[in-house]
């Protein structure tokens, strides 16, 4: 199973909105055949490693990270395909919660004479499609927040500069992140104050699908000329359902949203819009007022901070616009995924602790 773990992460970039899924047929030590699912729209990994085993499939077993799906959909049911190959015993990472497999597949394929044993590497297997789990389970994506600050807890100086706080080897680091994200999630401030491209940046020859450029424009203030609203990558331009639509603007793809209590968008909503759109994760790249709500909206599932070994002085931009606390009991707790080192910057994957 780890194995077939290791293939299901070639498609970390390129899967999306499906999940990432490996598959391995082995008759006891030996490998018969291995399959990775490349793309949606593709074989799934079942059926490469089928294809790849050929007539060994028969009494061997099947190793896959997720349930084979039973439904007809771009592609002809995998459940049927391991039943049709006689492979004698299926092993299951996790159940698959889509409401169209859902338990259907693991059923065929008992329905099938076939032994099933799930649960094997569960953990490792939720972890690599996290977003998928998110979007299907609570019709919402996966939300991290990236954040880059010098070791005093500022991201930029007073008059906003920021490039570069971080590394050559952190900023390539990030653009890994972007790449395994459905949408780049920023706001009209950023937009205006550094015209960003929010798109992926991958070595030459690297396969990545463009994420959708997400912009939380509460009164459409995005300009003409904008780098987010060139051809390079999808955009959707989220704002208030009062605001007035520039010229420039009537072009491109909107998203209407309501208010919340304090007259910004319901981020909530937001989210829900982006997981009917299919999107998995949402790697957030914004100011500290949005990054701030989101944290304290109970949205951000995930921090990515970059830590650089410099100091900006007590005038720099805080990391996060929070709201005061009244006692040290109320602090916001947070939980260390992982801790690395990234070139000369440190690197903590941070989850909060609910």
């Amino acid at each position: 199973m780890a194995h077939a773990l290791r293939l299901a992460e070639r498609g970390l970039h390129t899967t999306q909105p499906n999940p990432r899924v490996g598959c391995v047929i082995a008759r006891g030590d030996t490998v018969l055949g291995t399959g990775w699912h490349p793309r949606a729209g593709q074989p799934h990994a079942e059926i490469f490693a089928l294809r790849e085993a050929g007539d060994a499939a028969r009494g061997a077993t099947a190793y896959v990270t997720l349930e084979p799906c039973a439904h007809h959909g771009r592609t002809p049911p995998c459940a049927d395909a391991l039943i049709a190959a006689g492979v004698g015993r299926v092993v299951i990472a996790h159940e698959d919660p889509f409401d169209k497999v859902d338990g259907a597949g693991i059923a065929r394929l008992r329905d099938a004479g076939i032994g099933v044993q799930v649960g094997l590497m569960r953990d490792a297997a939720r972890e690599l499609n996290i977003g998928f789990f998110s979007r299907i389970e609570r019709q919402r994506p996966w939300v991290r927040v990236k954040l880059a600050m010098s070791l005093d807890g500022r991201t930029a100086l007073a008059d906003g500069s920021s490039k570069w706080i971080t590394g050559d080897a952190a900023r390539a680091d990030v653009q890994r992140w972007r790449a395994r994200s459905s949408a780049i999630l920023s706001a009209s401030g950023t937009v205006l104050a550094d015209d960003p491209h929010l798109t992926v940046r991958l070595p030459e020859g690297e396969a990545f699908v463009p994420p959708l450029r997400a912009i939380v424009d509460t009164r459409l203030r995005t300009p003409a000329g904008a780098h987010v609203l060139d051809d390079s990558a999808p955009t959707v331009l989220f704002h208030a359902d009062d605001a007035s639509v520039p010229t420039h603007l009537s072009g491109v793809r909107r998203a209407a949203i309501r208010r919340d209590d304090g007259g910004g968008l319901d981020l909530r909503a937001v989210l829900h819009w982006l997981a009917r759109e299919d999107v998995n994760e949402v790697h957030v790249e914004a100011g500290p007022v949005l990054c701030g709500a989101l944290l304290a909206a109970g949205l951000a599932d995930e921090l990515l901070v970059y830590i650089a070994p410099i100091l900006l002085g007590h005038t720099g931009r805080p990391m996060l616009n929070l709201p005061p606390l009244d006692d040290m009991a109320s602090r916001w707790k947070l939980h260390t995924v992982d801790r690395r080192q990234v070139g000369d910057d440190m690197r903590l994957q941070l989850r909060p602790t609910r």
